[in-house]
């Protein structure tokens, strides 16, 4: 087990990374949670940058997902996952790789099987400070609303892609999104099914380089179709 000071003894950890034409950062991510990760697993949505050549000289395993969306690449981590704890982060930057043993911490206490870092109570670059942002912070909250109560829990934020699960659990869970509402049908899924979740805060920053993925017109649709389809028993 890995000792980082003031935390408990780390386990063995897969860390996934999930890229798309990342090679700006990519390389700095994986060389940023080696202190953290028995296994780095960076899944390529075949890029057609060097995302998969820096990744794989700076240490990472590298598999190709099968293009679909994010939702197919947390799919395939988990079975190619060789450690009982996932962690997933993005690779553009905009997670606090530092939190990760806080982010493990509820799993490793017996406490929880899935953990989201909060933008909520961590704070986040991404949702505040244009009309996009401010709509997309609003929209989050009312999912967030909609599953607290539908399962009578507190959570602050379930659309964070920051986070960690036991794999045995993450396999249980029949996960069927492609694209971001991945997130969020991990969280209800769970909840279905009697598993606990928990949220831990963590600061997001703004990406480094270019633009967020997410696109208003043809995401939020999608997350809103997520709930309607995963909330009814």
């Amino acid at each position: 087990m890995k000792e980082i000071k003031n935390h408990l003894p780390l386990p063995p950890l897969t860390v996934v990374i999930p890229t798309l034409n990342e090679e700006a950062t990519i390389g700095e991510i994986v060389e940023a949670v080696k202190p953290y990760a028995a296994e780095i697993l960076v899944v390529d949505g075949h890029s057609t940058d060097a995302t998969r050549e820096i990744a794989a000289a700076a240490g990472a395993r590298v598999i190709l997902d099968n293009g679909r969306g994010k939702g197919a690449a947390v799919r395939l981590a988990l079975q190619e996952a060789k450690n009982d704890i996932v962690v997933f982060l993005d690779a553009d930057g905009s997670h606090e790789v530092r939190d990760l043993p806080r982010l493990v911490e509820p799993i490793l206490r017996g406490e929880a099987d899935l953990v989201v870092g909060c933008r909520m109570t961590g704070g986040s670059d991404e949702l505040h400070g244009d009309a996009g942002k401010f709509l997309r912070l609003i929209g989050s909250e009312i999912i967030t609303l909609i599953i607290n109560y539908r399962w009578n829990v507190r959570l602050t934020d379930v659309q964070n892609g920051f986070r960690a699960i036991r794999r045995e659990v993450g396999l249980k869970l029949g996960l069927q999104e492609d694209r971001f509402a991945i997130e969020e049908e991990m969280v209800m899924k769970c909840l279905r099914r009697g598993f606990r979740v928990a949220n831990v805060s963590s600061h997001e920053y703004k990406r480094r380089v270019g633009r967020s993925r997410i696109r208003l017109e043809r995401d939020w649709f999608s997350f809103i179709w997520c709930v309607l389809r995963h909330l009814p028993p």
